[in-house]
């Protein structure tokens, strides 16, 4: 092949396109002379192929094709086979091997096509997927395929999910897709990617859940657990939370991402899979839909220890458009994909490319192969990445369509800098699935129509492509079997890569690479332009390399890649004496050593002496003959001849010289017979052309072998120790077969003598004839295991194919039948022994019978199904014609085959409107004659002519109906006709807007009326006498008629219970009315009309008028006209009277309502005081009722909730740095975290609980790209100037003297501050010192018990700090625990009653603001509960019959996820509930829905009782993709009782809670022996001298200093804010019972005393009792600390040099340093001016270093990562 390269064009408008050397590929069809490849082995399948697979070590080949898998040698022969369909399935049903999950569908024989076909050498198993039991898949043995590896699921075993079960698509054109790989632990995972159907079962309820995906569809793409070893998680979604490894399109989104899956592939330690969205079919041609997608796989070693056991395969998911072509040459479907390496462009190491096989969906034959290189689409990732994080485009978008995707855009999270791992496969803030818009292009490198699949190989730094047709084509293959299209995946032989391996629609196919021996000629061999061709020099042909027997000795085999000008050739130098000499050119090996002879004819020789050797070109000389005896030259020849040179085997050189022969003899030589294997057999020579082997013995486990024989010089070996050859280069083919194998049963047996096999069937099994005594050639009777289609026409005609076994050992010998109809052999479709197909004869009448097959020597066999014969009956059987009659015909089984046809007559065609099972309707035609009759209507199948009585019927052509006139001829401008009669048809006429004259025509049928001729001619419709008309009849429209009453009056008065006569008068007009077509309607009544003349009628009314309008209309109405002619007013009796009786009626009532007043008020005032009296008993009632509950509940509620807090629970403590960042910057960090949430999730319900720590401060920091190196040069000596003291006390002054320096300006650069100084917490300690004395010195002035009561100075911000490094580790170490437990008992006594699911307002609180005052009762209940998807079995969770659906949630969570951080929780919103109950009926539980009740107009939120669950109920919690919206209210309309008596149970919540916080006060103000506070004692310490040396003697005032400093700065801040310490969730109701407790806490820590009365707020009241114990307790803490043994200044930097050790680069100080430098150029004057103004700066020139700092940094402005 030649090569060529292809450059890159670069557009305006497009990205560059990548270039590669591609060498070959464009003379795959170019050249005729590299054809016709040979296929060397080949395996015809009965059945459909599906996929294939080769194993690497075995070379043994998986075949998988519908129905049957095979197990197949290096040579295609079968060695093992497993039937796997037809079984008995239903598309509604789970696969049967759900024990949960019976089918009550009916089911039939469904066909199984393999989708999936992966091998897994580790465990030794292959994964055998197909796509009926809704894709359920099988572990196979690899040693015996039609054996079970491992039972799944284990028998017993119950806790089997649909998941676990569908695994590939349940479609037989639906695409699955999939590989094996290992995961760092040494797990096995299956990564599968399978198309959505659609279809499947409705047995489990849909769930929109993204937690947990037990119950969903099979998703889209999945990695699976293969471990066999444990079942219970075998092709489970393998991490938790199983979304991280499911890549599922959201079901409303699903029709526009169809996705139809190509290939998936390993390159690197990524994977890739190529697919196609088919949805996007109808999109405009320029549009490519081909995608290639790319994962992370977890193969590398383990991470961090801290890190995911897995990587999320939605966190590293990216996905970019491919084109192959531009500007409107597009092919933008992908057929096929190849990763290779290809030699790189400069000759160095090569490259990885993506070669794609891509079609034009507009015209199906247009085809192109196109390539990407790997390291352009790593880079396209890549910029990817950074674009969605750092500079949002249009470019890239967060995947939206898939449910963990969460929005159509990226967010810009400022210059955040990515390490390469997170490029590559994604970070945590990019932990959603992207997609690139933009698509790499790639100009074709090949054009060609129709291919379909594509294959890579390098051969001697030469890219040689294969490409594989639909048409049976493989490169310059003439024709594969039966022209079938070539699968799109080819694989080449592990073993040896001159052989590929390719699969056809019915073939599994062998084919060698090259057909090398077609070129005859070294230079017509290496001019061919083929990689894999070269020339062996010693036996002088076109051979593979490996095919040649020197090839490893130099000069040996010459590569295409050398060229012609290497093929060896001969001079003969002039004769000197008696010698001639021969220099041989070329590369050829060094003949030195080697016996040469010089033939000059038959049984002529001598032998040549090699002389010297001059590298390649090598002298001999050969002694010349007498004259006599030359051999004469052969006529014709002239002084041509070839000249033949024998070195150590029987090679040939050629070359055009002189008549000189020269060859080498081997008569009575000894020799052996190599038949390829370790034994060698003796050769006898009978002749001097004859050799005999002896005790010759082969044998194969195949079905048949193939050996080549070839005889060797015994004892005679190469310089290399190789054998020598010596016959000729196209060895003898001996076949060896193996009678065993590839026969299962006895036709097949005895079927392969027409192959020459002698193989007899015997004892059950297929042997030698010469085993089987006595030989019996009848074999079983056919068994028929299945027929297809089930119903024909009787007239036959249609394809039959039966299926079984023994159905005949060749086509001759079998004979089928349908009953009694014989049904015609094909034998061009028959396959020996399985599977025949037949025609089917006629059948004289419709009948149902079964299929027999007879077969000679052997019987008959029938099959269980039957086939039907069907017949069908005509009705109308006649009609006019004119045609356009519609007709039913009706049968059975209509609808079978591809075409059906009604036929009239045999000529015209009857057009079919509707077709079913059972009838067919259609239209007749036109009669073709005017007197045509009847007619034969029959019904064709498959273009078959109709020839049988049974499939027609009689229809008759009768004479159009004749209309002679209409009447009347006039209509008023106000028609749908009625027939009457045989003689008469009335029709109504249509309006019309004016008067004019119009025509009327007939349509028959929706055919035009023209008489009985149904022709037109010219355009004009056919005369016939008698038929005047032709069709058009005159009609003329005139004015509407006009009526009125006698006077014209327009209201007529009448009285009821009379009778109504009306005069009606019509106007003058030319219509001819007749009485019948006069209606006249009073209201709603009809009139009775009689009529006197054409001009005048009466109207009449004998019953009585009633309504109740007052007034009613009178319309007249003629066909369509109506008209309102007056209206009749109804009127009553004499009007006095009525007035009479009702001033009557007014006085009695006047007397009435006197005499009842009196009686009224006096009973009324009666029953108000009862019901007074009655409310007071009931509300005293409830109030006895209400205090003693709260008395049992003070008494009872403790010990059950010390009970429930004794379980092991693990306390979820933040990590230092954690915790530092959120103590430090609490609005700051809220802010960030808010920034970098919530645009992305704000509108979400999707997305995460919480944000993993990113804060900036705790990233590494970088400069940028066009940072200069002064700028980091600035930076550090900024740094440096900070750590000088003089200049750091000044620089804080300078900037607290600022007006616009606020306090939130004063704690930020507090908090920067100790991230910068953190490592030498010794320094920083010593500034706080001297910022604290001046603090002090200031305070002292003034009011010093008000020092460090508020955080306004940035002293007062870096004491807190100091105080939380400091007291961390006490902290964590000796008050978490009780703090932990003091939480979990404020959440475990707010549950254990009723909760407004609205208001948040509960039973028991501690806050009165948070108090539910209404009697709720709640009663307890257990449920039991099943979440798979946490990775634990069920549990009892106790509930509250009055939680609505989401509180039941929430509890259910907790049961679940106690023992992980509140991070790691999903949330009550993205789940959902499900009651499966005793009939495993299931109903899925939501706050609102259907069922939810109505009250106020508004609906309730449902509960636990009003789904009326049982005690020890069984729910499920799968996941929800949807986040409902509740909005409802409380129920109202209670009864009304004083909410202050529900006060009481803020005295039993406490009383609960009391020992958990005595124990948290206890554990904060108590020394422990092992663990004192070093840092409280040093600092109260530094306070009390500070005192001494001011002479501050009041107690008081150190006592608040003291309070200030610690609890006040540091408890209160911890007790206010437990989500500091701890990765727990903070309710707003937690929150207002810690607001309670800070308070005690507070007031305990206060020297003044609590004046309270009544009116105090109750928060202060609750812990007015223990507010005297806890003040002696402080009082105790803080004399206990006095009393501590003194703690020297180097013992304290020692402690907190520790500190600094123990968290040392935890923090990202550079940024820190950076946002100091931003204060210290906003205040540049300021700080200057202070730096020169004191003179110790001054003198140590600190302005001019601060003033060096300024300028590094500002010629290079430095843009940070982010804000802090």
């Amino acid at each position: 092949m030649t090569g060529r390269a292809v450059e890159s064009n670069r557009l305006h408008a497009d990205p560059p396109v990548p270039s590669v050397l591609l060498l070959g590929v464009l003379a795959l069809e170019t050249r005729r002379s590299a054809s016709a490849l040979r296929v060397q082995r080949a395996f015809a399948s009965p059945n459909r192929t599906n996929n294939f697979a080769v194993d690497p070590v075995s070379r043994r080949v998986y075949l998988a094709t519908v129905n049957t898998l095979y197990q197949l040698d290096g040579s295609l022969a079968v060695e093992a086979e497993k039937r796997t369909g037809p079984v008995q399935d239903n598309l509604l049903c789970h696969a049967p091997q759900l024990p949960q999950a019976p089918c009550e569908h009916p089911k039939s024989l469904t066909d199984n096509h393999n989708k999936l076909l992966m091998l897994d050498r580790e465990q030794g198993v292959v994964v055998v997927c197909g796509s009926v039991y809704q894709g359920f898949c099988e572990l196979r043995k690899m040693e015996n395929i039609s054996e079970i590896a491992v039972e799944f699921p284990p028998r017993g075993e119950k806790t089997v999910f649909p998941s676990m079960l569908n695994v590939a698509a349940n479609h037989p054109n639906a695409s699955t897709v999939g590989l094996v790989f290992r995961g760092h632990g040494g797990n096995t995972r299956l990564l599968v990617g399978a198309t959505y159907t659609g279809a499947g079962t409705q047995f489990f309820p849909r769930n929109h859940s993204k937690e947990d995906l037990r119950f969903e569809n099979t998703p889209e793409i999945a990695i699976r657990s293969l471990n066999t070893k444990d079942l219970s998680r075998l092709f489970t979604y393998d991490i938790n939370p199983s979304e991280d490894n499911v890549f599922k399109i959201k079901q409303e989104v699903k029709t526009k991402n169809k996705l139809n899956f190509v290939h998936a592939f390993i390159q690197k330690s990524y994977s890739y899979i190529a697919f196609n969205n088919d949805a996007k079919l109808g999109h405009k041609e320029s549009q490519p839909n081909s995608i290639l997608a790319r994962i992370c796989l977890d193969t590398e070693q383990p991470r961090k220890p801290s890190g995911p056991e897995s990587r999320k395969l939605t966190e590293s998911y990216i996905q970019m458009p491919l084109q192959c072509g531009l500007h409107g040459n597009i092919y933008n479907r992908l057929l096929s994909v190849y990763p290779a390496e290809i030699p790189a462009e400069d000759g160095r190491g090569s490259e990885s490319y993506l070669f794609g096989v891509f079609q034009d969906r507009q015209t199906d034959r247009r085809s192109a192969l196109c390539a990407f290189k790997f390291g352009d689409i790593e880079e396209e990732i890549r910029q990817g990445r950074r674009n969605c994080s750092n500079s949002p485009s249009s470019d890239v978008q967060v995947l939206d369509s898939v449910i963990q995707g969460s929005g159509a855009a990226c967010i810009q999270k400022g210059n955040l800098v990515l390490q390469p791992e997170q490029l590559d496969c994604g970070a945590a803030h990019l932990q959603h699935p992207l997609a690139l818009r933009r698509p790499l292009r790639s100009i074709p490198l090949f054009e060609y129509s129709g291919l379909s699949s594509v294959s890579v190989d390098n051969v001697h730094n030469h890219t040689v492509v294969f490409l594989g047709t639909s048409n049976g084509r493989l490169r310059k293959v003439r024709h594969l079997p039966a022209s079938e299209a070539v699968h799109h995946i080819m694989t080449f032989d592990p073993s040896d890569s001159n052989f590929l391996y390719l699969m056809t629609s019915h073939h599994m196919l062998r084919v060698k690479v090259a057909e090398c021996d077609q070129w005859k000629s070294c230079s017509a061999c290496l001019g061919a332009g083929d990689a894999h061709c070269g020339w062996c020099t010693l036996e002088n042909r076109c051979t593979i390399q490996k095919e040649c027997a020197q090839w490893r000795s130099a000069r040996s085999w010459i590569s295409m890649g050398e060229g012609p000008q290497q093929c060896p050739s001969m001079t003969l130098t002039p004769p000197e004496i008696s010698d001639v000499g021969i220099l041989i050119n070329g590369s050829v090996p060094d003949l030195v050593g080697l016996r040469v002879e010089c033939d000059y004819g038959p049984g002529v020789s001598t032998a040549a002496t090699v002389h010297l050797d001059y590298g390649p070109a090598q002298i001999q000389t050969c002694p010349l003959l007498s004259r006599k005896n030359y051999q004469p030259i052969p006529p014709g020849t002239g002084e041509s001849a070839n000249k033949h040179l024998f070195a150590a085997v029987p090679a040939t050189f050629f070359s055009t010289l002189y008549k000189y022969s020269c060859r080498m003899g081997f008569f009575g030589e000894e020799l052996e017979c190599d038949f390829g294997t370790e034994q060698r057999y003796e050769a006898t020579w009978l002749n001097s052309s004859t050799v005999k082997c002896s005790g010759v013995t082969l044998s194969t486990n195949q079905r048949t072998q193939v050996y080549h024989l070839n005889l060797r010089r015994r004892g005679y070996f190469t310089q290399q120790g190789e054998d020598v050859f010596v016959d000729s280069p196209q060895p003898m083919e001996v076949e060896v077969y193996n009678c065993g194998v590839g026969s299962s049963d006895c036709s097949q047996c005895w079927g392969r003598e027409d192959q020459g096999h002698l193989c007899g069937w015997c004892e059950n099994s297929c042997r030698l004839r010469d085993e089987c005594q006595p030989i019996r050639d009848q074999c079983p009777a056919p068994e028929i295991h299945k027929i297809f289609p089930l119903r024909g026409p009787v007239e036959g005609g249609t394809l039959l194919t039966v299926e079984g076994r023994n159905l005949g050992r060749r086509a001759a010998a079998a004979k089928v039948s349908i009953g009694d109809v014989p049904c015609t052999l094909l034998p061009d479709f028959y396959t020996i022994s399985v599977k025949l197909v037949c025609v089917t004869g006629r059948s004289a009448h419709d009948r149902t019978d079964i299929v027999q097959v007879d077969v000679d020597q052997s019987g008959m066999g029938a099959s269980k199904e039957s086939f039907s014969y069907l017949l069908l009956s005509l009705e109308p059987r006649k009609g006019s014609r004119a045609g356009g009659t519609k007709v039913t015909i009706s049968g059975e089984h209509l609808d079978i085959g591809s075409l059906v046809k009604v036929k009239v007559n045999s000529t015209l065609e009857c057009t079919i409107t509707e077709k079913t099972d059972e009838t067919i309707e259609c239209t007749m035609p036109p009669a073709l004659q005017v007197y045509t009759d009847s007619v034969t209507v029959c019904v064709e199948f498959e273009n078959l002519p109709c020839q049988s009585a049974e499939l027609s019927a009689t229809y008759t052509y009768e004479k159009n109906p004749t209309i002679s006139f209409i009447h009347p001829k006039k209509s008023y401008l106000r028609w749908h006709c009625t027939v009457l009669s045989s003689s008469l048809i009335t029709c109504l006429s249509p309006a019309s807007s004016q008067s004019q004259q119009t025509s009327v025509q007939f349509l028959l049928n929706g055919v035009l009326y023209t008489g009985d001729n149904p022709f037109y001619f010219d355009g004009e419709l056919e005369e016939e006498e008698g038929e005047p008309h032709k069709g058009h009849f005159p009609l003329e429209y005139v004015e509407d008629p006009q009526f009125f009453t006698a006077s014209k009056e327009k209201l007529i008065k009448h009285h009821p219970g009379e009778p109504l006569t009306l005069i009606i008068n019509k106007g003058p007009s030319d219509l001819e009315l007749v009485p019948e077509e006069y209606t006249v309607m009073v209201g709603s009544y009809p009139c009775n009309i009689s009529f006197h003349n054409d001009q005048l009628f009466h109207c009449t009314i004998n019953g009585l008028l009633s309504s109740s309008e007052s007034e009613l209309p009178v319309t007249v109405q003629v066909g369509n006209f109506r008209h309102t002619i007056a209206k009749v007013q109804l009127g009553g009796s004499e009007l006095a009277i009525v007035v009479s009786i009702v001033v009557c009626c007014v006085l009695l009532l006047l007397c009435t309502v006197a005499l009842v007043v009196y009686c009224t008020k006096s009973r009324r005032a009666e029953r108000y005081w009862q019901k007074t009296l009655l409310q007071m008993e009931e509300m005293e009632s409830q109030i006895r009722e209400e205090i003693r509950k709260g008395f049992a509940e003070l008494q009872t509620d403790m010990t059950d909730l010390t009970k429930e807090l004794n379980r092991s629970q693990g306390i979820p403590f933040l990590e230092y740095k954690q915790f530092v960042t959120r103590t430090f910057f609490p609005k700051m960090c809220s802010d960030y975290e808010k920034s970098l949430v919530q645009p992305v999730y704000e509108n979400d319900a999707l997305g995460p609980r919480a944000l993993p720590e990113t804060h900036p401060l705790l990233q590494d920091w970088k400069a940028t790209n066009t940072t200069r190196p002064n700028v980091e040069e600035g930076i550090t000596l900024f740094s440096t100037l900070l750590n000088n003291k003089h200049f750091l006390v000044t620089f804080v002054h300078a900037l607290e003297q600022q007006k616009d320096f606020a306090v939130r300006d004063r704690c930020s650069l507090a908090s920067l501050l100790t991230i910068a100084l953190h490592g030498k917490l010794e320094y920083y300690t010593s500034i706080m010192k001297d910022l604290l004395v001046d603090l002090i010195d200031a305070s002292a002035s003034k009011n010093p018990k008000l020092m460090l009561r508020r955080t306004e100075s940035v002293v007062e911000k870096m004491l807190t700090n100091w105080m939380s490094i400091c007291m961390y580790s006490y902290l964590k170490e000796t008050v978490g625990e009780p703090f932990f437990l003091l939480l979990c008992a404020i959440k475990q006594q707010i549950n254990k009653g009723s909760i407004d699911a609205i208001t948040g307002k509960a039973r028991y609180t501690l806050n009165e603001e948070w108090l539910l005052r209404e009697n709720v009762e709640a009663k307890p209940q257990n449920i039991n509960v099943s979440f798979q998807g946490c990775g634990m079995d069920s549990l009892s969770v106790r509930v509250m019959h009055t939680d609505t659906v989401c509180q039941v949630k929430e509890k259910i969570l907790e049961a679940f996820y106690k023992n992980l951080p509140f991070s790691q929780w999903p949330r009550a919103e993205d789940v959902d509930l499900e009651w499966f109950d005793s009939g495993s009926n299931s109903k899925l539980l939501q706050d609102l829905d259907n069922s939810s009740l109505m009250e106020d107009g508004r609906k309730k939120l449902n509960t636990v009782f009003h789904y009326q669950i049982p005690e020890g109920a069984s729910l499920v919690l799968p996941h929800d993709e949807l986040m409902e919206t509740k909005r409802s209210h409380r129920q109202s309309h209670r009864k009304k009782v004083l909410p202050e008596i529900y006060l009481t149970r803020l005295l039993s919540t406490k009383g609960t809670l009391q020992k958990f916080l005595d124990d948290l006060f206890q554990a904060i103000l108590s020394i422990p022996p092992d663990r004192p506070p070093l840092a409280i004692k040093y600092f109260f310490d530094f306070l009390e001298e500070q005192a001494d040396k001011r002479g501050i003697t009041d107690p008081d005032t150190l006592h608040i200093w003291k309070t200030n400093s610690l609890p006040l700065r540091f408890w209160v801040n911890i007790l206010k804010n437990p989500q500091f310490v701890f990765d727990i969730e903070k309710t707003d109701h937690m929150d207002a019972c810690l607001s309670v407790i800070a308070q005690a806490f507070i007031d305990a820590c206060s020297i003044s005393d609590l004046q309270l009365g009544k009116d105090s707020p109750t928060n202060k009241l609750l812990y007015a009792k223990e507010i005297p114990e806890y003040k002696k307790r402080v009082q105790c803490y803080y004399r206990q600390i006095q009393e501590m043994a003194p703690l020297s200044e180097q013992e304290m930097n020692a402690h907190l040099a520790e500190e600094s050790r123990k968290y040392r680069n935890e923090f990202n100080t550079n940024l820190a340093l950076t946002e100091i430098y931003k204060y210290a150029k906003r205040y540049r004057t300021q700080v200057v001016n202070a730096l020169e103004s004191n003179p110790t700066a001054r003198r140590t020139q600190l302005h001019h270093k601060f003033e060096q700092v300024i300028a590094l940094v500002e010629d290079n402005i430095y843009e940070c990562c982010s804000e802090a």
